[in-house]
């Protein structure tokens, strides 16, 4: 396996810029990174996606809609990146999403 198949090793902060990322990663990596945010306990993430022609965008709006725990998803204010960027709100963790199964 080279580096390029390696899984990515991320900080867990309250922006994620999805740039450096293969497009075809982007909704997995999104899924992912909002429940490690949750469990550590973020309430907003601010996904930085760009402004283009829109399909990253989409890409990362699709795979919000499909999380239960996203309580809001809206764009982001000038300051913080506009269109390019989608800030999330999520559901705080309870305890039943922390516990392992046993």
């Amino acid at each position: 396996m080279d580096d390029a198949d390696q899984p990515a090793h991320l900080p867990i902060e309250d922006a994620l810029d999805l740039h450096a990322f293969a497009p075809r990663d982007v909704a997995s990596l999104v899924v992912e990174y909002l429940l490690a945010a949750r469990a550590a306990g973020l309430r907003e993430v601010r996904l930085i996606h760009g402004r283009g022609r829109g399909v990253q965008r989409a890409t990362v709006h699709a795979a919000l809609a499909s999380l239960p725990f996203v309580v809001a998803a809206r764009e982001a204010p000038p300051e913080r990146g506009g269109w390019g960027a989608t800030v999330v709100v999520l559901d705080p963790a309870g305890p039943a999403d922390t516990v392992a199964p046993g």
